[in-house]
C-alpha cells in the first residue's frame, strides 16, 4: 500500500510522460491511498487540460471513467483538524502549496507519523522533496524530463 498525491493519479488516466512509470508503480501494488480531495484535483487538471486544448472531450471521458474505477478502489484520508495543524506545521517547514501540504499531511495521518518504510507516488518536486525530508521513501526513484 502506497500513497499517491494527484500527479501520480493523473499519470495514469491520461497519456504524459509519467504515466509509463505511475502504471509500473500501480501494477506492483494496487492498494491505493489518497488525501480525500484527490478526485476533486484530478477533474480539475482534466478540465484545464480541455480548455487549454491538450485534451479532447472524448480524451476527458475516457480519463474521468479511469478516475472513477481508481476512486472505487482506493481509500481516502478524510478531513479533519489534526490534518489540517500538520498541514501547516508543513507549510512552515517546506517550500509547499496549500494543496500539496494537504497531500503530505494526509500522508504523514495514513502513516500514523512514522514515514519509514511508506511510500509516496508523486511526479511533483516540491512535494518529493518535503516527502523525502520527512522521510518518506519517494516513488519513481527519478521522474522522466519533460
Amino acid at each position: 500500500m502506497r500513497f499517491w498525491d494527484t500527479s501520480a493519479i493523473a499519470a495514469l488516466c491520461v497519456a504524459e510522460p509519467a504515466s509509463p512509470m505511475a502504471r509500473t508503480i500501480a501494477l506492483d501494488d494496487s492498494a491505493m491511498v489518497v488525501w480525500w480531495a484527490t478526485r476533486t484535483e484530478c477533474v480539475s487538471a482534466l478540465a484545464r487540460r480541455v480548455r487549454e486544448g491538450d485534451l479532447s472531450g472524448a480524451g476527458e471521458r475516457q480519463a474521468r471513467d479511469v478516475l472513477r474505477h481508481l476512486a472505487q478502489a482506493w481509500t481516502a484520508i478524510q478531513p479533519n483538524e489534526s490534518l489540517r495543524d500538520t498541514a501547516e506545521r508543513l507549510l512552515a517547514v517546506h517550500a509547499l502549496r496549500a494543496a500539496d501540504a494537504f497531500q503530505l499531511a494526509a500522508a504523514w495521518q495514513w502513516c500514523r507519523g512514522d514515514a519509514t518504510n511508506n511510500a509516496l507516488v508523486s511526479f511533483d518536486a516540491r512535494l518529493r522533496e518535503a516527502g523525502y525530508r520527512e522521510g518518506f521513501t519517494v516513488l519513481p526513484v527519478k521522474i522522466p524530463r519533460v
